[in-house]
Parts: structure tokens; C-alpha cells; sequence
């Protein structure tokens, strides 16, 4: 039955899951399609515009909950543009030459994190610029909002049956067999990313920024928990096919793209406190 899990006999010792049969669009009235893909996206904007009006409303937090929204507007900006540019150019830059029109087909999947990162990053220093703020007062504030919409972009993931697991032992209880892809037990990575990304990272930074803390010191570590907890999982996660591993017979581009993350987070992490320090400052 479609969007259904079922099982199937693997080995004569075990069972194993079947990654359910989802269909991609979520609500079609006509020729409009809505697909799950998408929505994804829209619940993470919207989970980002509630946390950040909520962030608003804390005493001393400099914040007024109606520039919120111009915020979402500049970041979502950001995410689409980045995210789809660098999915292009650091991961399926040859197909992009051979078919220029993919650019605009978000639809089907493509969306790369960094790129989206990026993006973000150029969208907040405008955004600050406008706002006359100082760049890691805007990226402090929205590094808290972005987990959800990470753990949320997986989801998608999850549901266009893309983006799957490495070759899992039979023995794990949750192993997943895609079988569109081959008959073998995966990980189901893009859920290992959903909670790492989406549930951990949000939980980790919503703590850290309940006080104030160094200026700085919060955008660090969303770039060194993010960094650290997709380094990891990359490890179950098959390497893009287009690609492979781009160093070591190991290193997918994931982790490759990652490493320079973890660098800057924790280089910062220290600066932000020995600043501080000097200043006597937080927040």
C-alpha cells in the first residue's frame, strides 16, 4: 500500500524494512502540483518566523517580532538561491552544462546545504547592513531557527527516496531496503540527518542562546555542531553518484565541504570568548 512500511524476508534469520512507497506530491488540484519537497521548506520558513518571534519577545533581546518576518523573507531568499546555485556547482555541475533548465527545477530534489549556507550568510549581511546591525547580531539571532527547517529538508529527502544509506548490516533492526535501488539493508541516513541536523543541533543551540552568551559565540556553533554532526553522518550515507569520494577512498564532499565549517566554528568559538573577555561583553 503506498506510504506504507512492510517487511520482507532478507535472510532466513531476519526481516528487514522496506522503504515505503510515497508518492512525491503531497496535493494536486489539477494541473497544480504541491510537492512534499517543497512543503518541507515551507513548514521550516514558518518554524523559523514562530521561534524568531518568540526570540523577540526576551527581555533585552534587541528584537522587534515585526521585523521578523523581513528576516524570513531575506533568508529564504538566501536558502533558495544559494542552496539550488551550490547543489550545481558542488555537486552535478556536468548535467547542469548539458541541461541548463535543472536550475529551476527545485522540484525534483537538488538543494545543497552549504550553498544554502552561503546564501544565508550573503542574505544576512545585507540584512544588516539594511538594519544598521552588526553581522553576528543578525547570524546569533538566526542561527537558533534554522535546525528545524534542516531536520525538516531530510524529511523531504526521506520521502522522494533520495539520498540513501550506505550498506547496513542485516542485523540492524532498522536497516531499510530501497528497492528501487538494490535488494541490500541500508541506513536510513536522511533520518539519521533529520534528528542530527534537525532535532540535536536545534535543541544544543536553543540552550546555548537562552543566555547571552559572547557575540559571535552562537553562529560558531551552529557552524561547529553542524560541521561535526554531518561529518559523521556522512559515514552512512551514500556517496553521490556523480561524484564518489573526493579524497582518501573515504571522504565524500559532504565531509569535504563540512571540514572548513568545523574550522571556522571552533576558531570562533574561542574568539568570540577571548573578546569577551577583553571587552567584558555578551549577547
Amino acid at each position: 500500500m503506498p506510504g506504507s512500511f512492510r517487511i520482507t524476508t532478507i535472510h532466513k534469520d531476519g526481516v528487514m524494512l522496506v522503504y515505503p512507497d510515497i508518492d512525491p506530491v503531497a496535493i494536486q488540484v489539477g494541473p497544480i502540483k504541491v510537492h512534499w519537497y517543497g512543503l518541507m521548506y515551507l513548514i521550516g520558513l514558518a518554524a523559523a518566523w514562530g521561534l524568531g518571534r518568540l526570540r523577540a519577545k526576551r527581555e533585552s533581546s534587541g528584537w522587534r517580532s515585526e521585523e521578523i518576518s523581513d528576516l524570513i523573507f531575506y533568508a529564504a531568499v538566501g536558502i533558495i538561491l544559494g542552496g539550488r546555485c551550490g547543489y550545481i556547482l558542488f555537486y552535478n555541475f556536468s548535467a547542469f552544462v548539458q541541461d541548463p533548465a535543472m536550475l529551476f527545477r527545485i522540484w525534483e530534489g537538488g538543494m545543497s546545504f552549504h550553498g544554502g549556507l552561503l546564501g544565508v550568510i550573503v542574505a544576512m549581511w545585507c540584512y544588516a547592513r539594511k538594519t544598521r546591525r552588526h553581522f553576528f547580531q543578525v547570524s546569533d539571532f538566526v542561527a537558533p531557527l534554522v535546525p528545524i527547517g534542516l531536520g525538516a529538508g531530510r524529511i523531504g529527502n526521506f520521502i522522494n527516496g533520495e539520498l540513501v544509506g550506505r550498506v547496513a548490516s542485516p542485523d540492524l533492526p532498522w536497516a531499510m531496503v530501497y528497492p528501487y535501488v538494490d535488494q541490500l539493508p541500508r541506513h536510513p541516513s536522511q533520518l539519521y540527518q533529520a534528528f542530527t541536523d534537525g532535532a540535536l543541533l536545534f535543541v544544543l543551540l536553543w540552550w546555548f542562546a537562552s543566555r547571552p552568551r559572547p557575540i559571535g559565540s552562537i553562529s560558531s556553533l551552529f557552524l561547529l555542531g553542524y560541521g561535526c554532526m554531518r561529518f559523521f553522518t556522512e559515514f552512512f550515507r551514500t556517496p553521490d553518484s556523480q561524484i564518489g569520494f573526493v579524497a582518501f577512498d573515504w571522504m565524500t564532499m559532504g565531509q569535504a565541504l563540512s571540514l572548513p565549517m568545523v574550522m571556522v566554528g571552533g576558531i570562533g568559538m574561542v574568539l568570540s570568548y577571548q573578546w569577551a573577555t577583553r571587552q567584558g561583553k555578551t549577547t
